[in-house]
């Protein structure tokens, strides 16, 4: 018993006429008859009084008809499905990543972004920020989060601001300095402890200095901030360091205070212009402005 010998039966319980269900399955009549006869003899009766005028079921036909109609609906119901299967989005999806991004919504996103899209296979390059604007505008990479450099980005590639940060000082516990904003003058009298110079943020500190003929002398230069405030803990120096990272929540061996004057940036999601963005990274895009739509949970850095 075949699909298309029972959509040939029900088109002809419904048409009433064999020459109606031929026009409508777009076949020659005989084709119908040869399939019902076929089906009919499969069965072992009748399904249909052949009259003068029409066709009509038989007691076997109406029997039938019910169990026909319920294998075509499944039947077209899976093709549905698997239709629906085969424009789900695939391919790959290559993000580079700063540090610094556990307390921001990229965690949030490449979540959502799992469940909705298993079929994508994502990949994530951790480097600095001046190496991944690179990867990005020479198509290495699809996008990525940096600190947007201090002379702004370049005209090819396109942006979305992921958060606003500040520069903090990062002192030992019990430090006389704690109970007050932190000049640069003073920034430097100590040990400094803060970003090697392929660091994005590194420019930004090393330009608030300069620019008030200040020497920075960076003593220990390391991107990953859990180690510096460790050797803050350890008393080796100050560190200056990203304001919104996790790693500065409240913590007895440090202090935290602000600089004067303000050392701003900014973190970016950025992406490669001129060209046609993947359908992954479109869809990324499409779910930033989604989910920045919705308040983020838990107070969580945005």
């Amino acid at each position: 018993m075949e699909l298309r010998t029972l959509e040939y039966f029900v088109a002809v319980a419904e048409e009433r006429s064999f020459t109606k269900a031929a026009a409508r399955c777009h076949v020659v009549q005989p084709a119908i008859s040869q399939q019902i006869q076929a089906l009919e003899k499969e069965l072992g009766e009748p399904l249909f009084e052949r009259l003068p005028r029409q066709v009509v079921l038989t007691s076997g036909g109406t029997a039938l008809l019910p169990h026909a109609r319920a294998c075509l609906a499944a039947a077209a119901s899976a093709a549905l499905e698997f239709a629906d299967r085969s424009t789900l989005l695939s391919g790959s999806f290559a993000l580079g990543t700063v540090g610094g991004l556990e307390g921001t919504r990229i965690p949030r996103l490449l979540g959502e972004y799992h469940r909705r899209y298993p079929g994508v296979s994502v990949s994530l390059a951790g480097a600095s920020s001046p190496s991944l604007l690179t990867k990005v505008r020479d198509g290495g990479i699809d996008a990525a989060v940096i600190a947007a450099p201090p002379e702004g980005l370049p005209a090819a590639v396109g942006s979305r601001v992921l958060l606003e940060d500040r520069i903090v000082a990062v002192l030992p516990a019990g430090s006389r300095a704690a109970n007050r904003p932190m000049t640069l003058d003073d920034a430097v009298l100590s040990p400094v402890i803060s970003y090697s110079t392929d660091s994005g943020v590194h420019a930004f500190i090393r330009d608030a200095f300069a620019a008030r003929a200040l020497r920075l002398d960076i003593a220990y230069a390391t991107n990953d901030v859990a180690l510096q405030v460790a050797l803050v803990a350890e008393r080796v120096g100050i560190a200056l360091t990203s304001g919104a990272s996790p790693v500065l929540a409240a913590d007895p061996r440090f202090v935290v205070v602000p600089l004067e004057p303000a050392i701003r940036l900014r973190k970016v999601f950025v992406w490669r212009l001129g060209t046609q963005p993947g359908a992954p990274l479109r869809a990324f895009l499409d779910l930033w402005t989604e989910l920045s739509d919705r308040p983020t949970r838990g107070g969580a850095t945005a």
